[in-house]
């Protein structure tokens, strides 16, 4: 089969943008070529990966260090509201958030048309929560992936994406989704305006995309996937179980303390490391502990001193490379985190914040893989017992092992890239 070229357009943020990268590195190791639609201030890391990246303005003109910047500080004005249950951060950090997404689409319309008619792609694939009418009108088949949890996908007898609900608080779910559509209405209404003006027709309210008429991947592991009431069609909807990126090798280092000790690994993400408080309590509580742990604190690195002997912090670790050498994680539900761990076989405490860290966090405790933590509401002690649960439970580690078997052998970003290479074929 001849050379064809496949085309990436994930959100800016580096969750939806790694998992494509490891989609895009078995496409290329299938002889195809990969390039990326990338938000200006993700170029570079695309381009750190080895692959050809084209910016798309999802916003009005800005200095590229401002631009970097934009989401960190959108995340940052939004800590307080980290503390509310998820229904009451509708109003104002989902609410916030949704305005800035509907935004973007309408800059990335003036310019997709010219730079799809330069790339000339054969497939496009996009990871995020909003259609860009271009991207579907351009003649060549398009692929959504679904990079959060498989709740993007609503079904009536699912919890609503977003709500960190448990699957059987039905009556939860419709208080949930009438406060969304009452906040989200006016937003939604401007949204249908430009999809109008695009020759698109109206969404039903709640709803920023649509599923691809020619195949839809979800990231999520399908032994974690709700019991829907209108189940998904296999020929055009296919669970990757994860698509974990190949990175560089990574070398625990020594500690000064607990060298022999239990390790952590510790990350709220590129963005949640922004809550330096919380960052901090978690390392006072490790430094007093019988464990060792790597911290991700970000950007953040010259606001921590004093760090405890048995703690490593940086700005970033190579995560695929990390997560198989520790016993347990602290994360904050990013899918990335979340499938990683689920892929590797490690139990996972999630501290939720936004978004579908709250969906990802109840799934992980109601089935099994660990422990749904509140932020800020624990004392020392539980946290604590749940550790060491997660490095001691014999049920619980039989179960990730069944997983992580389960989800290496599937291989998801070969899957992905055969069932992109397939829609060409």
């Amino acid at each position: 089969m001849e050379q064809k070229t496949f085309a990436f357009f994930p959100e800016a943020a580096f969750g939806p943008a790694l998992n494509s990268v490891g989609i895009a590195q078995a496409i290329t190791a299938m002889g195809h070529k990969a390039v990326f639609l990338s938000d200006p201030g993700f170029v570079d890391v695309y381009k750190g990966y080895g692959f050809e990246a084209h910016p798309v303005a999802l916003s009005a003109p800005m200095p590229p260090e401002k631009l970097a910047k934009f989401w960190e500080e959108f995340i940052n004005g939004h800590i307080p509201n980290f503390r509310k249950a998820p229904i009451d951060q509708i109003d104002n950090y989902v609410k916030d958030c949704w305005e800035a997404i509907v935004d973007s689409a309408k800059w990335a319309e003036k310019d997709l048309p010219k730079v799809l008619a330069e790339i000339k792609p054969d497939v496009i694939a996009v990871d995020n929560v909003i259609l860009f009418p271009a991207i579907k009108q351009h003649g060549v088949p398009w692929v959504r992936i679904i990079s959060c949890s498989e709740n993007e996908i609503e079904d009536p007898a699912i919890p609503p994406h977003l709500s960190g609900m448990s699957e059987n608080d039905t009556e939860g779910h419709a208080a949930f989704r009438k406060k969304f559509n009452e906040v989200i209405k006016p937003i939604h209404d401007d949204f249908n305006e430009f999809l109008k003006e695009c020759g698109e027709e109206p969404y039903e309210l709640g709803q920023f995309f649509e599923a691809s008429p020619y195949m839809n991947m979800m990231l999520y592991p399908q032994p974690l996937t709700y019991k829907r009431e209108e189940p998904l069609d296999p020929s055009r909807f296919q669970y990757l179980e994860g698509c974990v990126r190949t990175d560089k090798p990574y070398d625990v280092p020594e500690f000064k303390a607990n060298n022999d000790g239990p390790l952590l690994y510790v990350s709220f993400g590129s963005l949640g490391a922004g809550d330096t408080d919380l960052l901090k309590r978690l390392i006072t509580l490790i430094g007093k502990s019988r464990y060792r742990a790597l911290v991700n604190v970000g950007d953040y690195k010259d606001e921590y001193s004093d760090i405890p002997p048995n703690v490593v912090i940086d700005s970033w670790f190579p995560q695929p490379s990390v997560i198989p050498q520790v016993d347990a994680v602290i994360h904050h539900g990013g899918n990335n985190s979340f499938t990683e761990c689920l892929y590797f076989g490690k139990p996972a405490i999630i501290m939720p914040y936004v978004w579908d860290g709250h969906d990802n966090a109840m799934r992980v405790q109601e089935t099994g893989y660990g422990f749904r933590s509140d932020r800020y509401d624990w004392t020392d002690e539980e946290l604590i017992e749940k550790i060491e649960t997660c490095l001691t439970d014999a049920a619980m580690h039989e179960r990730l092992e069944k997983i992580s078997k389960h989800m290496q052998s599937c291989e998801g970003p070969v899957k992905a890239a055969k069932l992109l290479v397939g829609l060409v074929k």
